[in-house]
């Protein structure tokens, strides 16, 4: 049994189950701590420091969505393309894929969009249906490399707990999670992780055959989420074999994607720069400055990211965690030089650093040059 959304922990929850999705919906903005001087730090009882540190441990591991220009972006599309989906049943509806590499933020944009569309439906529409069913707007299914059509329906029935989930045959699987689609009147179903279908395998087609049925008989958005979706053949159109069975998908989804931050042009370099200063202000600790990350720190942190939010948004948590654990209070170069962060971006990172440090590339808009000179 789960537990009432009320009691449920923030760190336990799993978005492929309403319950816990409710949750993370109706979850109030975290409370950021106060910045709190050195004084005033020592002036803390040890359970008081011991509530204060934990609450800054939280905050910094939880930091965000910071609405990017990428963000805001891929938002106001998809806007544009569930609400146009208001279409009567009898007509099928448009696909989404969010199609971006790693890091980059894509289920991080996904699941906020989902949470203000589910806060919206609900306000506008109740949190029950007409005919008394509990009202669920957004159904997320996330997909497994060895997916195929009985898992799928099995995940969406998972979401709503159906009673029939692990008894039933493909063909009823099927229709009960069309029952539950209707009933709940879920209109954006999210399936996250689509890169680990294989595609030109059997069970890819089947799976891929499955979604143009979930398409033309359920009244919801698909809204896919994933990695190098079209080189794996999700838009493709052809006669080679396991293309042409795919051909139908390309031409009722909408490709969007979420580009890395690049420092190759000074609006580039602005938005970066308007990114290290939103996260500047979300900092919290005791030594920390105006232009910390943005003034003296852009370059560096670039080079550590290539550009990547999710890779700085891991080097920023884990640069607060140790600069509070061990007294630092601030980020400087030489901390964050000892924090390790993930691969991609560890390796990507030391021909970008040669060029920034050789002064063949900065990080930081000629305004800003410009003011600390």
């Amino acid at each position: 049994m789960n537990a009432p959304a009320g009691q449920l922990n923030p760190a336990n929850l799993a978005l492929s189950r309403k319950e816990d999705f409710k949750a993370f919906v109706d979850a109030p903005r975290r409370t950021q701590p106060a910045t709190l001087s050195r004084d005033e730090l020592q002036a803390l009882d040890a359970k008081e420091q011991a509530a204060y540190n934990r609450a800054r441990r939280e905050w910094h591991a939880n930091v965000g969505p910071i609405r990017t220009p990428q963000l805001a972006l891929l938002h106001e599309d998809l806007w544009d393309i569930v609400d146009s989906n208001l279409q009567d049943g009898d007509k099928a509806k448009g696909a989404v894929a969010v199609d971006a590499f790693p890091g980059l933020g894509k289920t991080t944009a996904v699941l906020a969009f989902a949470r203000a569309f589910h806060r919206r439906e609900i306000a506008e529409h109740g949190e029950f249906t007409a005919q008394g069913h509990e009202r669920w707007p957004v159904c997320r299914v996330g997909l497994t490399g060895n997916t195929g059509m009985k898992d799928l329906n099995r995940a969406m029935l998972e979401f709503f707990g159906h009673p029939g989930r692990q008894t039933s045959t493909v063909a009823q699987l099927g229709l009960q999670a069309l029952d539950c689609v209707l009933s709940c009147e879920v209109r954006v179903l999210i399936l996250d992780d689509l890169h680990f279908l294989k595609w030109r395998k059997t069970s890819g087609i089947e799976v891929s055959n499955h979604l143009k049925w979930i398409a033309n008989e359920f009244p919801v958005t698909l809204l896919k989420v994933g990695v190098g979706l079209a080189d794996k053949g999700l838009f493709s159109e052809g006669e080679a074999v396991g293309e042409t069975v795919l051909a139908q998908t390309g031409r009722r989804t909408t490709r969007l994607d979420m580009p890395p931050f690049t420092i190759d042009t000074d609006l580039g370099r602005h938005h970066w720069r308007q990114l290290l200063l939103a996260l500047e202000q979300r900092i919290v600790l005791t030594d920390k400055y105006p232009g910390m990350l943005a003034d003296y720190l852009s370059d560096y942190l670039f080079a550590r990211s290539t550009g990547h939010i999710g890779s700085l948004m891991t080097l920023i948590n884990r640069g607060c965690q140790r600069a509070q654990r061990t007294g630092t209070e601030r980020l400087t170069r030489d901390l964050l030089d000892r924090v390790r962060n993930d691969e991609a971006a560890e390796h990507a990172r030391r021909e970008l650093e040669c060029a920034l440090q050789s002064g063949k590339a900065t990080s930081r808009p000629r305004k800003a040059r410009a003011t600390r000179r």
